[in-house]
């Protein structure tokens, strides 16, 4: 059983309604961009794909493009042909798809490992899986000037800023879950800001507000936010000002095993030694020289 960090129920409510009063879409445009690029690289075309949670309908054209048909499963903000549902209990019959897209979703889920079971299992041999979600990184400016604004005026405090996955985890989550070919990189994205409340109204308007189990039920105190919004200007500004809040973007994608795919060549197989294809002398441990930068 995973232990419960998201509110689920309350998190859902305040992506709906996210979604209904005009979800800013800078971050999820740019990572539809990224989806397209990384799809033009799969020259293959799909019969059913599905868009797993991404916050707004703007990934289907991009599926659309490379499957005959498209589906697309909505956390909140249901609309059309659209399955209402959660992605910690996908409404997916098993093997149903050929391609499963994800984008910003995965990152508010409780059980990570046990929703990337439930989407292997709803892909069919040599289905694909790609998705993004923020990373261990993100929001890391905003993280530290809540906490130490905090302790600073109350002497103490509560989780404010939601936990993210952490890059290295990730690959290995991918292969338990049953992913072959798992492939797994980040980008940092960067946003400026005018003050940190401009950054928290953003953060509000994507219904990204707080909504671990273990915060705070109080409200946050004026003068704690006061100090964590001079904290933030003190440590994070640019030479002009503005201040710097850092998204992590990670992507991961795995293949549902086929006998068609690849396999790495089993240890000791290998024809000629790596020194004889490079033509160079082999030389012996602690030979080698390197400098740190």
């Amino acid at each position: 059983m995973s232990q419960e960090v998201f509110d689920r129920a309350l998190y859902r409510r305040r992506l709906g309604a996210a979604v209904g009063a005009g979800y800013p879409d800078f971050l999820l445009a740019r990572c539809v961009e990224d989806l397209d690029e990384r799809l033009s690289a799969v020259l293959r075309r799909f019969a059913c794909a599905a868009d797993l949670g991404t916050p707004l309908p703007l990934a289907l054209p991009v599926l659309a493009m490379r499957a005959d048909a498209v589906l697309r499963l909505a956390e909140a903000g249901a609309q059309g042909d659209d399955r209402a549902g959660d992605l910690e209990a996908l409404p997916f019959a098993e093997g149903s798809l050929d391609l499963a897209a994800s984008l910003l979703a995965l990152h508010a889920v409780n059980d990570l490992p046990g929703a990337l079971v439930q989407i292997r299992r709803a892909l069919r041999p040599d289905g694909l899986f790609i998705a993004c979600l923020l990373g261990g990184q993100s929001l890391t400016e905003l993280r530290q000037s809540l906490l130490a604004a905090e302790v600073e005026v109350t002497g103490g405090a509560s989780p404010r800023v939601a936990p993210f996955a952490d890059l290295r985890d990730l690959g290995g989550l991918l292969q338990r879950a049953g992913f072959a070919l798992p492939v797994i990189d980040s980008e940092a994205v960067t946003v400026r800001y005018g003050d940190m409340f401009a950054l928290l109204r953003d953060l509000r308007a994507m219904g990204w507000a707080n909504a671990l189990h273990q915060r705070s039920r109080k409200p946050l105190r004026r003068a704690v936010l006061m100090r964590a919004a001079q904290i933030y200007a003190e440590r994070f500004a640019d030479a002009d000002g503005r201040l710097r809040a850092s998204f992590e973007i990670v992507w991961l994608s795995g293949w549902v095993p086929h006998e068609s795919q690849q396999k790495p060549l089993r240890p000791g197989s290998a024809k000629m030694r790596l020194a004889d294809a490079l033509g160079v002398v082999e030389a012996g441990a602690g030979t080698a020289e390197g400098e740190k930068r």
